[in-house]
């Protein structure tokens, strides 16, 4: 039977169907010009020929046992030995070192490698941390500190391990549970750890009511939870996001395990730091990894909370980059502004419309010919850009360009031949790689090599002299490229035509396979297809300074090049810098933001997004979203006003177009335009509390976006709800997803939740239920939970304007309680310094509380470094009560202990209560 592919590319041209026959071995046999995986997007309804490698568990490997163990350096230093050697995916690494180390009192490292022989790990000057001991040269002598037991403990976990043959266990140590344990039996539908050079296998078994979420970058059908037995492969891919269980743009192989035991609800989170390739096979009972390559390198996160998790997990990877405050603003992009006045139209009608707007964005329109740090002299003349960025400079809105990792070949080209120079390029054979993207034929910088950080650096310098940008966008660095194999530039014709679609491939190429790089034993499931690792991108035997193979290093590239690309912002000007990469990594949110990629403007995808976002989130990237309306093809009316309803509540928020698809800022329909201002006018008088939601992040990795369990992970029913989500600890937000819809079910975990835009509706319960809301087109529904103090101001069209308005606070109280205290927090600084910190005499931070009791409300605060506010002329001009009982008036209203006057603009609610 054939497998009969649809595909619906990526820039709007409509192939006909294609046949591959049943007995394919791999989708390079197709021919490269009518397929390219990368760049078309397919929906394929297929019978799976390409088989994953089935082989018995039990004839990979019996796996190792331990022979000798000694403390050593604050760890445990063991060695292990094959049991029974066969070859399988390759022959078994004979003699294996086992690190153990409590790093914290909440995190654990356990890390086997090689024990003759250095192998690849991620770089340590990359993802900064402990080195493990060098590999000892003589193995099993006596130790000077043997160990006789067989547990570690520290405060927070204990390790465990059982000898022959070799496994270990992680546990909490307050009560004994079994967190991670990779020994098995017969009865295990997995076996021993394996350890090739090019294949890994370790397993764990798992409770089956533990609920896991992460293991990205991947679009989830079934919500956020892990789904048992759908796909999960880490591999950087340019392939479009409406491909579902597919390796997408990023790699993140960690995951949090959240498990309820007799009410109490407690999470953890498992870290392999690997860059390799790998499949994760997740059953619902056990979970097993297969990479094709690197180290075992585990981090466990004791948490418990859910919160507590992300915390201890970006101590490790590295706190959220600090945002700018105008990125909080609301954005607007399109791949198809073909010209300046285009551009300057779409900032004049957002204006006219009366909608938020502080960022407006070009894809490669401003390029000439689609070559990086260059300007089209036709359709972009320097001298009217300029004319128009110091005009929006001049009201604080802000100027983002795209820039892409190929430098176009071409001899002309000054960052081309200074490339050249400065020997930046990744090689093959010892000559540039040579690839295909938007420009024809391209070279990829290598990022892993200290010259081209330089040489990039310079780069953006240069740029930045001839167009003050306030930001970068580095797109198509997974890295993507439109040819697959070994290329060279044709004779007698031109690459590209500048006719018919700019992605297919006109290069002359021919397939590598002559090497185990570019065909490896164990075939991950590559694209959703097991194609070819080296498919549409970099030739995996391709390398990189000192060696480092294409092969090792794939998955770091949109990571190594964020680092880049963050060291050349910061030198500019000293601001913050701003940074969105659509290719991610462990420890890439210490520099950039992140959207979703190449989206559809459908309702599945409007909730797929939501999914994506709060992963995100827990993989410590917090500014991030989805291209508002959807990148292609055209959405409905009624999508893009629900998708701006959800958007203007992304962290990143930002209305992202493709080059074929009709226009779709949100002025192009009255109808959005309404929907628009409604919920982006609440999105700008919530700037304050996002902002401090962004320090937050900062300073302990807490997501902006959170899943409802991180704040309420007793509460079962929560675990899986992927159609709200938090924003901070308290507010909601529950929008409508489907179709037609005036009404949406939402979940309302247990106490009192009060609307936000109209204070006087409340819903509370003592156990938690599901509330169907009213809902009409140009409503969302948004609930500020009780016991908590909101800042906010009046709002505007940008943000420099709206927070330069006067501060109001919303106190919230449990319906009808007495008794009770609120809190809350502000941060305000000078938000282009580039650190985002107190004490440097630009920054205030607040403590807000209020409790309330005998006929007394009292609010009072406790402020660091108020000179900074002070000297802004920041003041708070009312204050509103929320969840007073009898007829919502208070006797007496104290404020930082002095009775309030008579004219004070203080509001009590008696909300509506629903019980």
């Amino acid at each position: 039977m054939p497998i009969i592919i649809t595909c619906v590319p990526k820039k709007g041209v409509h192939p006909p169907h294609m046949y591959l026959n049943s007995n394919e071995r791999r989708i390079s046999h197709i021919t490269r010009s009518q397929f390219t995986l990368s760049l078309c997007q397919c929906v394929y309804i297929y019978i799976k020929s390409f088989s994953a490698h089935t082989v018995s568990v039990a004839s990979i490997g019996k796996g190792y046992r331990l022979i000798s163990i000694e403390e050593v350096d604050g760890g445990i230093l063991g060695h292990l030995q094959v049991k029974e050697k066969n070859n399988i995916y390759g022959p078994d690494i004979p003699l294996l070192q086992l690190y153990v180390k409590h790093e914290t009192e909440d995190r654990l490292r356990v890390h086997i490698t090689d024990a003759q022989k250095q192998r690849w790990e991620v770089p340590y000057n990359l993802l900064p941390r402990e080195q493990p001991p060098k590999l000892k040269q003589t193995i099993g002598r006596t130790r000077k500190n043997p160990i006789a037991v067989s547990e570690y403990s520290s405060n927070g976990l204990i390790f465990s391990y059982s000898a022959d043959p070799f496994s270990f266990a992680v546990k909490r140590k307050s009560n004994g549970e079994t967190l991670f344990n990779t020994s098995s039996d017969e009865s295990d539908p997995f076996g021993p750890m394996v350890f090739k050079d090019q294949y890994l296998e370790i397993s764990t078994k798992l409770p089956k009511d533990a609920s896991l979420y992460g293991l990205g970058e991947n679009t989830q059908p079934h919500g956020i939870k892990l789904y048992p037995n759908d796909p999960y492969t880490l591999y950087t891919t340019d392939v479009s996001a409406i491909n579902l269980n597919t390796d997408l743009y990023g790699s993140h192989p960690v995951y949090m395990d959240l498990r309820n035991v007799n009410g109490e609800g407690a999470a953890h989170g498992v870290l392999l730091l690997s860059s390799n390739g790998m499949d994760v096979f997740y059953t619902g009972t056990s979970l097993t990894y297969k990479i094709i390559g690197g180290v075992f390198d585990f981090y466990f996160f004791a948490g418990p909370s859910p919160l507590a998790v992300v915390d201890q997990y970006t101590a490790f990877i590295g706190r959220p980059a600090p945002m700018p405050y105008w990125s909080l603003g609301f954005h607007q992009c399109r791949w198809g502004y073909h010209n300046l006045s285009v551009v300057e139209d779409v900032v004049e009608n957002y204006k006219k419309a009366k909608i938020p707007l502080d960022v407006i964005w070009n894809d490669d329109d401003h390029m000439d010919g689609h070559k990086d740090f260059t300007l089209n002299p036709t359709n972009y003349p320097r001298p009217k850009l300029l004319a128009f960025l110091e005009k929006i400079h001049k009201i604080g809105m802000k100027y983002i360009v795209i820039i892409d990792p190929g430098i176009g070949v071409n001899s002309s080209y000054g960052v081309y031949q200074r490339g050249i120079a400065n020997d930046v390029f990744i090689k093959y054979e010892g000559e540039p790689y040579l690839a295909q993207v938007w420009p024809g034929a391209v070279n990829f910088p290598d990022f892993l090599n200290p010259k081209t950080v330089s040489w990039w650096g310079d780069e953006i310098r240069r740029f930045h002299e001839l167009v003050p940008v306030d930001g970068l966008w580095i797109d198509m660095n997974e890295a993507s490229n439109f040819c697959s194999g070994l290329c060279k530039i044709p004779k007698g014709k031109q690459c590209p035509t500048g006719t018919g679609p700019g992605w297919v491939c006109c290069l002359d190429c021919k397939n590598i396979t002559k090497t185990r790089w570019d065909d490896p034993p164990y075939k991950i499931n590559a694209s959703g297809l097991q194609v070819p690792i080296g498919f549409k991108t970099i030739a995996t035997s391709a390398y990189h300074y000192n060696g480092v193979l294409e092969y090792d290093a794939h998955s770091i590239y949109g990571f190594s090049q964020s680092i880049a690309t963050h060291k050349a912002l910061l030198g500019l000007e000293g601001k913050r810098p701003f940074i969105l990469s659509r290719s991610t990594f462990v420890g890439s949110g210490h520099y950039a933001a992140h959207w979703t990629g190449d989206n559809k403007g459908t309702w599945e995808d409007l909730k797929y997004s939501i999914s994506t976002m709060l992963n995100f989130g827990i993989f410590g990237v917090p500014m991030v979203g989805s291209d508002i309306c959807g990148f292609y093809p055209a959405p409905t009316e009624e999508l893009c006003n629900r998708w701006i309803e959800v958007g203007a509540f992304y962290p990143f928020s930002r209305d992202h177009a493709n080059y074929y698809s009709p226009r779709q800022e949100l002025y192009q329909w009255e109808s959005v335009a309404e929907s628009a201002r409604n919920a982006l006018g609440m999105r700008y008088k919530l700037l304050p509390f996002l902002y401090t939601l962004n320090y937050e992040a900062h300073l302990s990795g807490a997501p902006i976006a959170r899943p409802l369990f991180f704040s309420f992970p007793n509460y079962v029913e929560c675990y899986n709800v992927s159609t709200q989500f938090l924003l901070g600890s308290s507010l909601m937000v529950s929008p409508v997803l489907e179709q037609g819809k005036s009404q949406v079910k939402a979940l309302f975990p247990p106490g009192s939740w009060y609307n936000v835009f109209d204070m006087t509706q409340a819903i509370s319960s003592k156990d938690g239920k599901f509330v169907t809301l009213d809902a009409p087109l140009h409503v969302v529904n948004v609930h500020l939970y009780q016991n908590t103090i909101l800042p906010m101001q009046q709002g505007g069209l940008i943000s420099k304007e709206a927070r330069m308005t006067p501060f109001s606070l919303v106190v919230t109280f449990p319906a009808g309680a007495s008794g009770v205290q609120a809190k809350g927090k502000l941060y305000l600084d000078e938000d282009e310094l580039p650190e985002m910190k107190l004490g440097n005499g630009y920054s205030t931070y607040v403590d807000f509380f209020a409790t309330t009791g005998n006929g007394t409300v009292k609010i009072w605060s406790e402020v660091q470094e108020g000179k900074f506010a002070l000297s802004k002329g920041w003041i708070i001009d009312s204050v509103t009560v929320l969840g007073l009982g009898g007829s919502g008036k208070a006797s007496t209203l104290e404020i930082n202990g002095s009775p309030t006057n008579a004219n004070s603009k203080i509001e009590f609610n008696a909300s509506e209560q629903s019980t």
